[in-house]
């Protein structure tokens, strides 16, 4: 018996063991678990990038064997048909008539790939950023050809993401444009977006949103790098959706009302400010000689490595609202800014713009101060356009003046 209990004792572990196996950030334990789970991590990216790859030479097979003359494109439905049953039978669901239409259409809308895995953001990111283009005006010559030729990338080179799965290619694949089908793809790739995120940036039109002018070399610099952060416009919207708040768009709502909904939604009013933005406060205290002022909203760009302050307005842009958040910036500028931190910018979302206050105001050439619009519900492709040319009539109207004050300057 006392050798069955020394047997025993000599199978657990001792405590000194213990603690080296479990104990500390940095333990044996922890170590064992990072190895495994990133060993899992690249088996899943490596079996969604496999499936990717055989699923763009799947199209391009059909496409091929369908599309190779004109007599054959009529029998394009029977040829699936055709090949679905047998491939269901040997290989299971996944292969349905309407799954291979997908894989068709999949490499219709990337047959200037090569099946390799490659990273695009990585071989595109050394194109110079130019001011972005607006959404109406987007070429429909071949973006991507040129953007090619401008960094000296062949076609072969381009693969796709290991880090995309084949539900994100297959959101991608239905964006028409093929810069702003660009855009998606590498932000998708940078940002970790996953399928639900990517499907609410194309159905929100984030692309368009963030281009503010009309100049062709932005929409390619747009295209080929994402979006890039440099300065407090980058990260501007026009306008900003909101719909995942599940709000009425009514009169009777108070800018209460609206700032208690975007606190109990944080995560998707993160998502939806972009890029950089951690959370500061709200009703944020700011304290003078005389009395308290209190900011509805602040967050933090390290991006920019600005405070941001916004201020929230249920109707129309005052000219008394562009001179309360003048007054804040002033204020946080003094009383709250950092030594390292860059100046604070200000956001003012109102339900509608003044277009005389924001050609009259400050707001008119602020590079710190901006107004837009925000929208509860989901806009529709022209309500998004209709609100796009107005922003550009401003950049324009912007532009003319700068160009007359130079003139009468000179």
């Amino acid at each position: 018996m006392a050798t069955k209990k020394t047997a025993k004792s000599a199978q657990r572990p001792d405590r000194a063991t213990s603690e080296l196996i479990h104990v500390g950030a940095g333990s044996l334990m922890d170590r064992v678990v990072s190895i495994l789970e990133q060993a899992r991590g690249n088996v899943v990216r490596a079996v969604n990038s496999n499936m990717v790859i055989a699923y763009w030479l799947i199209g391009r097979e059909i496409v091929e064997a369908v599309q190779g003359g004109e007599q054959r494109a009529e029998y394009g439905q029977s040829v699936l048909e055709e090949l679905s049953a047998p491939l269901t039978e040997r290989y299971g669901q996944g292969f349905s008539t309407t799954n291979l239409r997908h894989f068709r259409l999949f490499y219709q809308a990337f047959s200037d790939r090569s099946p390799i895995h490659h990273t695009l953001c990585d071989e595109l990111s050394s194109i110079q950023q130019t001011p972005s283009a607006e959404f109406s005006t987007i070429p429909r010559t071949d973006v991507l050809s040129e953007m090619q030729a401008a960094l000296g990338v062949k076609n072969e080179r381009l693969g796709f993401s290991p880090n995309l799965s084949w539900s994100h290619y297959r959101l991608l694949y239905k964006v028409e444009n093929r810069a702003e089908r660009q855009f998606y793809e590498i932000e998708a790739e940078k940002s970790g977006w996953s399928v639900r995120v990517l499907e609410r940036q194309i159905h929100t039109a984030l692309f368009a949103r963030l281009l503010k002018s009309s100049d062709k070399a932005g929409v390619l610099a747009l295209a080929a790098q994402g979006q890039v952060v440099s300065q407090p416009i980058d990260v501007i919207k026009q306008p900003y959706v909101l719909d995942f708040l599940d709000l009425p768009d009514r009169v009777q709502l108070r800018e209460s009302d609206l700032e208690m909904a975007i606190i109990e939604n944080l995560q998707l009013f993160l998502l939806e400010l972009g890029k950089g933005f951690a959370f500061v406060g709200r009703q944020y205290r700011v304290t003078t000689e005389s009395q308290p002022y209190f900011i509805d909203l602040v967050f933090y760009n390290y991006l920019l490595k600005c405070f941001v302050l916004i201020d929230l307005k249920i109707g129309r842009l005052e000219h008394q609202d562009v001179g309360q958040m003048d007054m804040y910036l002033r204020l946080f500028d003094e009383l709250k800014r950092g030594a390292d931190d860059n100046p604070t910018v200000g956001l003012i979302l109102c339900a509608e713009k003044d277009e005389v206050v924001a050609r009259y105001s400050i707001l008119h050439e602020s590079q710190q101060m901006f107004a837009s619009k925000y929208m509860l519900y989901l806009p529709t492709e022209e309500e998004l356009r209709k609100e796009l040319a107005r922003e550009r009539d401003q950049i324009e109207a912007r532009k003319t003046s700068s160009k007359a004050r130079e003139e009468d300057q000179r």
